[in-house]
């Protein structure tokens, strides 16, 4: 009987469940919650810059847990992390110019309290300020009580939210690297962030000082503290109340990028716990004693590189010895005998030592003991001969670099054919030899990751590729670049090895049509082919034996024919780059409209045909590099109204085409256009008012074209830095031009026909001003003696990006550690300056025109005297003010110019002496003053001015001195009399102007004393006639005529 009823009992108990059950499916649905939906809406209008939350639709039903940056939890559908990061507009501005208010915004933290189990919040990136009066971040920690992350990097905040982000106590992740923290409010008033919970914490990139981090005394849970690059000196000073914060459980410190000595370690002793310890880029000097490092009984990552160390002192029996797996000594200044020492490391497995000044070969012992290693780097050294025999002890070595030595390699790899655990070899502009003995042995390694660039081989070696990759069938990263490997392209290595994902080539001599294999390749994601000898046509198998292909490089050979069209179909290609090859054609409005293309490069080749639907095509597109072709005709005559205007397009190059007409208004619609370039067409007309919406611009080239008119008044991107409109027509006054454009670094209106303005001094970036070869006229500005000419940090390279790689993360950081040189630029928009210095015409690109600073002011009408305020320019290296109307006297304080290498003053009305204190300039180069009427004795011939030669003051009939072969009286002898004054100098000769109404008026007296004479005395006239009539005579052809031929090949030549 009882167990009937408890039969009947289970059953009942089923039969509920069951119906619960149901109840439940019934009552659940897979969309999100309508309250958080409609939460997100409201949160949309401050979050949606460039319309990034598009797929956060007002339709009611539409499930907000399939939208982007929005995830929820599987089961219940709430949701549980939002990604805000960088959805507001960001003024990149604010950084550089240290101006980060331009866009402040205070944050309304009620918006998030809907998101009730939101357990990962990132709003990284965003121009917050701070909260809103009442609503700071502690008003969520009743309701939000599952928040575990929360990311505010890159915004503009300060300590006043720190007391309400005490209240979160659920959080275990908090990243506030990036903005204005320096932690005094909390010095004064002893408040602490009682995080609790809190494991993570990231305050980099902030102001904090040794004095300022006492709050950090009640995260009692933190593993991971980052300060990198802060205001923290000497020792780490963390007392609080007389007592050192004592973070028990921190496992991770990075203090990176600070000002700390070496006392930092005994400051650090109660951290026991700690496992990995950065402290690079503090210019710690001289030796450490790893003693210091006593404390750390845990110690597994030591991170000292940046610094100007020159050794370790390291002991047998230390505990320090025996933890440490990894040291990172990069870029010091290390002593060879560091590499005797170390072996003590029994438990070592990482070694970095690159850029470490080590000289000579590798000694036969101590490093060879580290037989726990499995990467070392030692590249960029100067470290030669042969690898020693106790190399082959690294049986654990699976990372070696050595590039960048005088290293012996054996062509056939034997020192590294045992290392049967090596999977990344880097060797990079090593010397390859022959062996003593022939080398037949099988490498027992499979490598993943190979570069072998800019070898040094002697002239008796094979071109070939070295025959041990016959071998390798597991090879993800092959680069062989700039080798001169000659014969055809190796392509046994795609065959062989499946896994390949980035081969490249570049820079050899490989020749012939390029032969692929039918079979599909399904792995390969970049091949770079560029800079050697192949011809005939690009194969159109390319684009099916390489299905996946997302970066194709075949620059500089002499491929011929159109553009395949079957790249139209590579789904996933996002870099094309076919310049400086010799195809024809027209570009397939297919190809730029299949929406994965990012960059297109089709530079220097002969193709022609209409631009504009190319550039309207552009679906997706940001680069498109069409300079150097034959596209011609007009750009206005398209009717644009029929193509959506592709929004994506970052830069345009059209130079040097037959593009004619005038410019298209059409081109102010790329309202995120950063670089344009026009320059050498035929463009016609003045500059569209359309450009003033061109609010990202950041270079402009529109020179050697035929513009005319003047510059509109509303261009004022407000971030744009190089300017280049030499070469043109332009005509007026500045205006209003550029007025609001503090950024410009490069401004080039050579050769128009423009007038200068005030507002020129405004712009206080500027390093290089041309405005050569124009109409200015008036006095030179003396507020241009107020710029400082600073040096340009940048030269157009916005970042540098390398091959595609889509292995996993070891194979990612295998290529990551091997410094190569196979990256492409950001930008192949070079800013180059054609610059009028040293007496002749020179083009300054790349890092050399960092240092170049300079104003030419040359071929215009400028009158007046030379501002001695320019002398304030103490940085420029080029002063060109020659072929104007300038008068007065050379200002002394050009001695002030201590950088400058040309000074140009030629050919204008100067007097009065050259100033003696010029021979200070002890980088002057070119010393130009000739024609103009100077006086008195030259500088002494020392230091540079010794170099001068005559030729620098030809034209001044009244100076005098040695090197021009006039002795100067005793009295105006500058060793004997002092220097004459600015006032005194310019009135010590006649003026040209009173010379010539001197001059003038005699020569009228003379004139009307002869006409007197002849009319009083008949026969004096009559006897002057006829001597004249007789000259004429005997001279038209003869004397007159050569002494015209004279003057007239004179001017022409």
């Amino acid at each position: 009987m009882m167990m009937m009823e408890w039969k009947w009992l289970r059953f009942i108990r089923m039969a509920v469940m069951l119906l619960v059950l149901e109840g439940c499916r019934w009552c659940t649905t897979d969309a999100c919650l309508e309250h958080e939906r409609i939460a997100l809406l409201h949160l949309k209008p401050f979050f949606n810059y460039d319309n990034q939350l598009k797929s956060w639709v007002e339709v009611k039903g539409s499930d907000c847990c399939k939208w982007e940056r929005v995830e929820c939890n599987t089961t219940t559908r709430r949701l549980i992390q939002l990604s805000l990061n960088s959805t507001r507009w960001f003024d990149s501005m604010g950084y550089k110019t240290d101006n980060r208010n331009l866009n402040a915004w205070y944050l309304n933290t009620s918006m998030f309290l809907p998101f009730e189990e939101l357990k990962s919040l990132y709003l990284r990136g965003n121009a917050i300020s701070g909260n809103l009066e009442n609503e700071g971040f502690g008003k969520l920690s009743s309701t939000l009580s599952n928040l575990e992350i929360l990311d505010l990097s890159e915004n503009y905040l300060n300590d006043s939210i720190l007391l309400s982000l005490s209240e979160l106590s659920s959080l275990r992740y908090l990243d506030l690297s990036s903005n204005k923290f320096e932690g005094s409010g909390h010095q004064r008033d002893g408040t602490q962030l009682r995080l609790t919970n809190l494991e993570e914490l990231d305050l980099s990139g902030n102001l904090f000082r040794n004095n300022t981090i006492s709050f950090l005394q009640g995260l009692s849970s933190l593993k991971s503290l980052t300060l990198f690059n802060n205001r923290l000196q000497g020792s780490l000073d963390t007392k609080d109340g007389g007592r050192k914060l004592e973070l028990t459980h921190l496992e991770e410190l990075n203090l990176d990028g600070n000002h700390f000595n070496t006392s930092v370690f005994a400051s650090l002793n109660k951290l026991s716990n700690l496992k990995s310890l950065s402290i690079r880029g503090n210019g710690l000097k001289g030796s450490i004693d790893m003693k210091d490092l006593e404390a750390f009984i845990n110690l597994r990552e030591l991170y000292m590189g940046r610094n100007e160390l020159k050794d370790l002192v390291i002991h047998q029996d230390s505990n320090v010895s025996s933890s440490l797996e990894e040291i990172y000594l990069d870029y010091s200044t290390l002593n060879t005998n560091i590499l005797q020492s170390i072996g003590v490391f029994a438990s070592l497995k990482t070694l970095h030592l690159s850029d470490c000044g080590l000289i000579g070969p590798l000694p036969n012992q101590g490093w060879c003991d580290l037989r726990n290693l499995e990467v070392l780097d030692v590249s960029r050294n100067a470290l030669e001969g042969m690898l020693p025999h106790c190399f082959s002890n690294l049986t654990s070595l699976r990372e070696l670099y050595i590039s960048r030595n005088h290293f012996q390699i054996p062509l056939s790899f034997a020192p590294f054919a045992n290392l049967s655990n090596l999977k990344a070899l880097s060797i990079d502009e090593n010397k390859m030899v022959l062996e003593p003995s022939f080398y037949t042995s099988i490498p027992k390694f499979q490598l993943e990751v190979i570069s072998l660039l800019k070898c040094i081989t002697s002239q008796q070696l094979s071109r070939k590729v070295p025959t041990f990759l016959y071998y390798q069938y597991d090879l993800r990263y092959v680069d062989l670049s700039h080798n001169n490997f000659s014969g055809t392209v190796p392509t046994w290595l795609l065959e062989n090895n499946t896994k390949l994902e980035v081969l490249i080539l570049k820079g050899n001599s490989f020749t012939g049509p390029l032969s692929l294999s039918p079979a599909l390749i399904s792995n390969v994601f970049s091949i770079d082919l560029s800079e050697n000898k192949l011809q005939g046509q690009i194969p159109i198998g390319i684009c099916s034996t390489f299905p996946h292909l997302s970066q194709l490089f075949l620059s500089k050979n002499a491929f011929e024919g159109n553009i395949p069209l079957c790249l139209s179909g590579m789904k996933d290609l996002s870099t094309l780059d076919l310049s400086n090859n010799l195809l024809y054609g027209k570009v397939p409005e297919e190809l730029i409209a299949k929406g994965s293309l990012t960059i297109l490069r089709l530079s220097t080749n002969n193709l022609s045909g209409n631009v504009v639907p190319v550039i309207l095509s552009a679906n997706g597109l940001e680069n498109l590099y069409l300079d150097g072709n034959n596209f011609s005709g007009e750009m206005t005559n398209v009717d644009v109204s029929t193509f959506e205007f592709p929004n994506s397009l970052r830069e345009i190059d059209l130079s040097n085409n037959k593009l004619h007409g005038k410019l298209p208004r059409w081109i102010g619609n790329a309202s995120f256009l950063g670089r344009l370039a026009m320059s050498n067409n035929s463009f016609e007309g003045s500059i569209p008012m359309e450009f003033c919406k061109l609010n990202s611009l950041e270079f402009l080239d529109l020179s050697q074209n035929n513009l005319s008119g003047s510059i509109p008044s509303c261009f004022n991107p407000p971030y744009i830095e190089y300017v280049h409109l030499h070469g043109n027509r332009l005509r007026g006054p500045l205006s209003l031009a550029f007025y609001n454009s503090s950024s410009i670094v490069t401004l080039d209106l050579r050769g128009n026909n423009l007038t200068v303005p005030i507002e020129l001094c405004k712009l206080h970036s500027l390093s290089i001003i041309d405005l050569s070869q124009n109409m200015f006229s008036g006095p030179i500005p003396s507020c241009l003696g107020n710029l400082s000419l600073p040096m340009q940090e940048k030269i157009l390279e916005p970042g540098i990006y390398g091959p595609t790689i889509e292995e996993d993360e070891t194979t990612r950081s295998m290529i990551l550690n091997l410094g190569t040189d196979s990256y492409y630029p950001g930008s192949y928009l070079e800013e180059v300056i054609e610059f009028t210095t040293k007496s002749g015409f020179y083009s300054y690109k790349g890092d050399i025109l960092s240092y170049m600073t300079g104003i030419d002011l040359s071929c215009n009408n400028l009158t007046g005297h030379i501002p001695p305020e320019l002398g304030n320019l103490s940085e420029i290296r080029s002063l060109n003010l020659s072929h104007n109307k300038l008068t007065g006297v050379i200002p002394s304080s050009f001695a002030k110019l201590h950088q400058i290498e040309s000074l140009d003053l030629s050919y204008n009305n100067l007097s009065g002496e050259i100033p003696n204190q010029l021979v200070d300039l002890n980088y002057l180069e070119v010393f130009n003053v000739t024609y103009n009427n100077l006086s008195g004795s030259i500088p002494e011939p020392k230091a540079q001015f010794g170099t001068f030669i005559e030729n620098c003051y030809e034209g001044n009939p009244f100076l005098c001195g040695a090197i021009l072969h006039k002795s100067c009286s005793k009295t105006d002898s500058p060793s004997t009399i002092s220097t004459v004054s600015e006032d005194k100098g310019e009135n010590g000769l006649i003026d040209t102007y009173d010379f010539c109404v001197s001059f003038l008026v005699s020569y009228v007296v003379v004139l009307l004393t002869i006409f007197v004479v002849l009319y009083i005395n008949p026969h004096w006239r009559r006897t002057w006639f006829s001597l004249v009539g007789k000259c004429i005579t005997t001279c038209r052809y003869s004397n007159v005529g050569n002494f015209l031929t004279y003057h007239i090949f004179k001017q022409c030549v």
